[in-house]
C-alpha cells in the first residue's frame, strides 16, 4: 500500500469506530507503522468519524512530528502506541478506543478472562487490565509494558481498551471481537452467569489456535503470573515454537516472587 492509500485505511477505520459508537467526540487514536523511523498516527482534538488524508500525521520513533498539516498536531497519547512498537517489532498497527461494554469491564475493574465461546478463546485468549494511568503521560505506557509479550490485546483501567496487530485491519478486529466478547459476558452475567469451558475444552481450542498458525501473542504459547486482578496463570507451555529466553525465565521469576513476598 501507499502512503496516501494507509491514510485512508485510517480514515475509514476511524469511521468505522466511530459509527460503532466506540468513541465519542474526539476520543480514541489509530497509529500505522511504515518503517522503523516513520509512523502515521491520528491527531489530537479531532473526530476519528470525520477525518481525511490530510489530518494524518507522521512521527518518528520517539513521537517527535515529521509532517502535520495546519495546526493538526499527534495524539497525545502516541506515548503508548510508541511502547508498543518498541516492545513488539511484529506489530505494525495500534488501536486505542472506548467501546463501551468493554470500557464498562475496565472502569469495574473486572478482566475479561473467562472462557465462554470458541472465537473469542481462539483469537483473544483472554484480555487483561492495565493499571490506571494519567492520559498522555509516561504512566500509561509503563504500565502496559509487561503485559505486551503476552497479549495482542488489554483493558485500560479506567480508560478503554488497546488492540494491536500485524497490519491496521487485524488490530481493528480484534477492538471489535474485544467489544462483542464484553457484551456476550455481561448479559451472560445478567442471566445468571455464563457457563464457562473447563480446562481441557480450553487447551483443544489452544491446540486448534497453533494449528492454524495464528500470527501475535496469545495465552496459548505463554501466560503471565497472575497480578492483582486475576490476569493471566502463571503458566508457560512448551512445545509452541515461541522461544522462551533466560533472560524472560529470570523476569517472570522475579515477578512471582515479588508477588509472593508482596511487593
Amino acid at each position: 500500500m501507499t502512503e496516501l492509500e494507509i491514510k485512508q485505511q485510517i480514515c475509514e477505520i476511524g469511521k468505522r469506530i466511530y459509527n460503532r459508537n466506540m468513541v465519542a467526540a474526539n476520543d480514541g487514536n489509530i497509529s500505522v507503522k511504515l518503517n522503523e523511523h516513520e509512523f502515521l498516527c491520528t491527531p489530537t482534538g479531532v473526530s476519528k468519524g470525520f477525518m481525511t488524508p490530510e489530518y494524518i500525521c507522521k512521527v518518528d520513533e520517539k513521537g517527535n512530528v515529521i509532517e502535520a498539516n495546519g495546526n493538526f498536531r499527534p495524539s497525545s497519547e502516541i506515548k503508548m502506541h510508541m511502547r508498543v512498537y518498541e516492545k513488539r517489532p511484529d506489530v505494525n498497527s495500534v488501536v486505542h478506543a472506548h467501546p463501551s461494554y468493554a470500557t464498562a469491564f475496565a472502569i469495574a475493574g473486572i478482566p475479561l478472562t473467562q472462557q465462554i465461546m470458541p472465537e473469542a478463546t481462539i483469537s483473544l485468549g483472554s484480555v487483561p487490565i492495565a493499571e490506571y494511568g494519567t492520559p498522555s503521560t509516561m504512566e500509561i505506557p509503563d504500565n502496559i509494558e509487561k503485559y505486551l509479550p503476552y497479549y495482542d490485546a488489554l483493558l485500560l483501567e479506567s480508560h478503554g481498551a488497546l488492540t494491536y496487530g500485524q497490519d491496521l485491519l487485524t488490530a481493528y478486529h480484534k477492538m471489535e471481537s474485544v467489544e462483542f466478547y464484553a457484551e456476550l459476558l455481561y448479559k451472560a452475567r445478567a442471566l445468571g452467569g455464563p457457563k464457562e469451558f473447563d480446562k481441557a475444552t480450553v487447551e483443544k481450542l489452544y491446540e486448534v489456535r497453533r494449528k492454524m498458525g495464528i500470527p501475535g501473542r496469545h495465552p496459548a504459547d505463554m501466560e503471565m503470573p497472575k497480578d492483582n486482578y486475576g490476569n493471566g496463570t502463571g503458566t508457560i507451555k512448551a512445545g509452541t515454537g515461541m522461544e522462551v529466553s533466560p533472560e524472560l525465565v529470570e523476569e517472570i521469576t522475579r515477578r512471582v516472587l515479588a508477588q509472593l513476598s508482596g511487593k
